[in-house]
């Protein structure tokens, strides 16, 4: 299985100050990008004045069947609402998940977190629960929670959040069911 991951860099307190992006000589590069001045000596991860936040986001897929049955509903209610996807039977998904953690930048190791350690982290709280597993009957928590995508995203939460280093604050969970139906959880409650 196939998984990769993504660097943004955001300036944390909204940006430098329009004190410091004027002292700057900034110039255009030959590919349209806009390089740091080249008289910046100073990485922006090392120097004091700034203090970046990063969001890495790793990528893993895996493969489970389900079934969208809700005890609190009738068998025809349950028809009614979840269509061909209550087929006593179940069904299956390649899944897509995509975990996205923020964090400062540490000076001493240049990232946030070791993609290692997040890699390790998805594995216990993702693959090893959940890949190749019929979600109803294999895994507690949907014995309770219908398995849609909402609720595997708030499940996988649950699982990555107290393996996260502190350094470090889960962003986002974000779970693609198919290419067109995909669900993202950010720990919000209501």
């Amino acid at each position: 299985m196939k998984s990769f991951f993504f660097i943004s860099l955001i300036q944390d307190q909204g940006g430098p100050s329009s004190r410091s992006i004027s002292a700057l000589d900034w110039k255009s590069s030959p590919s349209g990008f806009t390089d740091l001045p080249s008289n910046s000596h100073r990485s922006t991860a090392t120097d004091p004045r700034m203090n970046p936040v990063v969001y890495l986001t790793r990528v893993e897929s895996f493969s489970a069947s389900h079934r969208l049955h809700s005890l609190h509903l009738s068998d025809k209610e349950n028809k009614d609402i979840f269509g061909k996807c209550n087929n006593p039977n179940g069904h299956g998904h390649n899944y897509k998940v995509e975990v996205t953690v923020q964090g400062s930048i540490d000076p001493r190791t240049g990232m946030a977190i070791n993609i290692t350690d997040l890699k390790r982290v998805m594995q216990v709280a993702i693959m090893d629960c959940l890949d190749h597993k019929n979600l109803d009957q294999d895994v507690p928590y949907f014995g309770t929670a219908v398995s849609t995508a909402e609720n595997i995203c708030v499940f996988i939460w649950s699982q990555i959040l107290p393996q996260l280093p502190e350094t470090v604050r889960l962003h986002e969970v974000r779970l693609h069911e198919t290419d067109k139906n995909i669900a993202f959880y950010r720990g919000e409650v209501g």
